[in-house]
């Protein structure tokens, strides 16, 4: 999983663990952030707010049809339920 794409900062003491210890941990959050950037995990924590039709929406093919979109139109939100 080392060859994942994506950017951490990650900042450790080196006085107290060693490089392979090191590369463990990162190792660790690469599969944690896997697993919790899942999209059907996203759709359980999002909801959708429509300005345009006065609507606040939960629908999961809807959600995902969002998430996968490059803009959302105007006065469309995502909100984070959490």
């Amino acid at each position: 999983m080392n060859n994942s794409n994506r950017d951490l900062l990650v900042l450790f003491n080196q006085e107290l663990m060693t490089p392979q210890s090191i590369e463990h941990e990162v190792e660790l959050l690469h599969q944690l952030l896997y697993g919790i950037e899942r999209i059907e995990n996203l759709v359980i924590a999002h909801e959708v707010i429509d300005l345009n039709k006065y609507k606040v929406s939960n629908k999961p093919l809807l959600l995902q049809k969002l998430f996968r979109q490059r803009e959302l139109k105007p006065f469309v939100f995502l909100n984070c339920k959490n």
